[in-house]
């Protein structure tokens, strides 16, 4: 049986970004709270490295994934050959995909969408509440602590909206052979990853080791965090103001000097608001 293909390397998502000026100042206080104890040793906190904490500009809720890769690089041509004549097009399938998901984006009437899931006692916009930590994996073995968005009201219309959204991305392609957005096969899980090991570098992440020597460091007490902090309010009653379209890797963000403020956050290609 031959090997299973790999899957496309996600180049960009589609999300809800949870920082606005109305949250700004709950996530801010929350998790510089949680960082402080967190990375205390025990049996204050738990020995987080700090570099396991998400930065505040990170946050989001995830709706999907994309990849639009470059295409590989070519051999170099021959000084004698003119690879691109006049009038053709520079244009690759990955920046076109992006263009067309950039297109979708735009074109999307996200009040509209609202209205189609809210119930009537429910606000103009779908509103999010962060409470308590979960687990991505099993947790003897997680590397990712998020956090979820409460449903108080059990209307799970902030759900169906996402779902709404996303839906508009997976109908592009469809039956064409190859799907505008990623598509996995699993339900919509709507979370803000709070701890993603995978940032941690160094003698933090050699300590931990798992199998055939592979460096693999897990959130050693999973289980004992998220019971401390299964009552934690991260942010209540948010609007959502905008869906984006960002870039993978979180980039350091810098000051008018060009100088880091120590803050991280996505590269926005797209974004329509309400």
């Amino acid at each position: 049986m031959p090997p299973k293909p790999k899957p496309p390397p996600p180049t960009h998502f589609l999300c809800i970004p949870l920082v606005t000026p109305t949250s700004r100042p709950q996530l801010a206080s929350s998790l510089s709270t949680f960082k402080e104890e967190v990375t205390l040793p025990p049996p204050q906190g738990f020995s987080l490295p700090e570099t396991a904490i998400r930065p505040l500009g990170t946050l989001h809720l995830t709706l999907g994934i994309f990849s639009f890769p470059p295409p590989a690089p070519a051999a170099a041509p021959s000084p004698l050959v003119n690879v691109t004549r006049p009038g053709e097009s520079s244009s690759t399938p990955g920046k076109d995909r992006l263009e067309k998901a950039k297109s979708v984006l735009a074109g999307l009437n996200l009040r509209e969408i609202w209205d189609t899931v809210r119930k009537d006692t429910e606000p103009d916009r779908p509103t999010v509440t962060l409470k308590g930590l979960a687990s991505m994996h099993p947790l003897h073995k997680t590397t990712v602590l998020y956090a979820p968005p409460v449903d108080e009201k059990f209307t799970g219309s902030l759900q169906k909206f996402c779902e709404s959204v996303r839906e508009r991305f997976l109908l592009v392609g469809e039956g064409e052979g190859e799907g505008l957005m990623v598509e996995d096969g699993r339900p919509l899980l709507l979370h803000a990853t709070v701890v993603n090991t995978i940032y941690v570098k160094g003698r933090d992440k050699q300590r931990h080791r798992g199998k055939h020597g592979k460096e693999r460091m897990v959130v050693e007490r999973a289980g004992d965090i998220i019971e401390r902090y299964e009552d934690q309010v991260w942010m209540r009653d948010v609007e959502v103001e905008k869906v984006a379209i960002c870039k993978m890797g979180a980039k350091k963000v810098v000051d008018g000097e060009g100088r880091e403020t120590g803050e991280e956050e996505y590269e926005v290609v797209g974004e329509v608001g309400f």
